[in-house]
C-alpha cells in the first residue's frame, strides 16, 4: 500500500483548512471571500474530476459548473463540524454519476450493426425481388404504356427523348405515362 508523505499530507490539510475558511466567511457574508473559495474550489474539481473522467476535457468543464451550481444552491446543507472536502466529493460524485447515466442513456440509442454482412445481403435480395416484381406489374400493361414508363420514370430519359426514341408524340408519351401509373395503381389496390 503507497504511503502517503507528511508533506503531502500537511498540504492536503492546508488545503482543506483554507477552503473551509473561505467558504464559512463566504456563508457569512463576504462575498471576496466567497469569490475567492469558488475559484480555489473550481481548480480543486477540474483535478478531482479531470482524473476520473480522463479523455472527456470538454465533459470535465461543464461538470466542474454543474458541480459549483449545485454547492451554491445547496450551501445550507453543509456542516460545519465536518470536512469541507468530503461534502464537495459527494456532490461532484452524484454529478458525475448523472453525466455517466446520460451518456449511458445516449449511448444505448446508438446500437451498432453487430451482423451488417446478412442484413446487406438482405437488401441485395430485396432489390433484385423489387425489379422483378415491377418488370412483372409493368408486363401487364400495354406497350405504350409499358414503353412511356420504363423510359420516362425507370430510365430517366425526357418525354422529348422517349417520343423521338418510341415514335410517339410527346403529348402520347405523356398520356400513356399517366394512364399506365394509374393502371399500375388500380392493381395494386385490387392485390390488397
Amino acid at each position: 500500500m503507497p504511503r502517503i508523505s507528511e508533506g503531502n499530507q500537511t498540504q492536503t490539510g492546508d488545503k482543506e483548512a483554507a477552503l473551509r475558511a473561505l467558504f464559512l466567511q463566504g456563508l457569512a457574508g463576504d462575498a471576496v471571500a466567497y469569490r475567492a473559495f469558488l475559484q480555489q474550489l473550481s481548480q480543486h474539481l477540474r483535478s478531482f474530476l479531470g482524473r476520473r473522467l480522463f479523455g472527456w476535457p470538454d465533459d470535465v468543464e461543464d461538470l466542474v459548473q454543474e458541480c459549483l451550481l449545485a454547492m451554491h444552491n445547496q450551501r445550507h446543507t453543509y456542516h460545519s463540524d465536518q470536512p469541507l472536502t468530503a461534502w464537495v466529493h459527494a456532490i461532484a460524485r452524484y454529478k458525475m454519476i448523472d453525466l455517466l447515466r446520460a451518456k449511458s442513456s445516449r449511448e444505448a440509442l446508438h446500437d451498432p450493426l453487430e451482423d451488417d454482412a446478412e442484413l446487406f445481403a438482405a437488401s441485395d435480395i430485396d432489390a433484385g425481388e423489387a425489379r422483378r416484381d415491377i418488370r412483372t406489374l409493368l408486363a401487364t400493361l400495354p406497350e405504350r404504356q409499358r414503353l412511356s414508363i420504363v423510359h420516362t420514370k425507370l430510365e430517366g430519359l425526357s418525354v422529348a427523348e422517349t417520343a423521338s426514341l418510341t415514335g410517339m408524340s410527346e403529348s402520347a408519351v405523356k398520356v400513356n405515362v399517366h394512364r399506365g401509373l394509374k393502371a399500375l395503381s388500380m392493381a395494386l389496390k385490387g392485390a390488397r
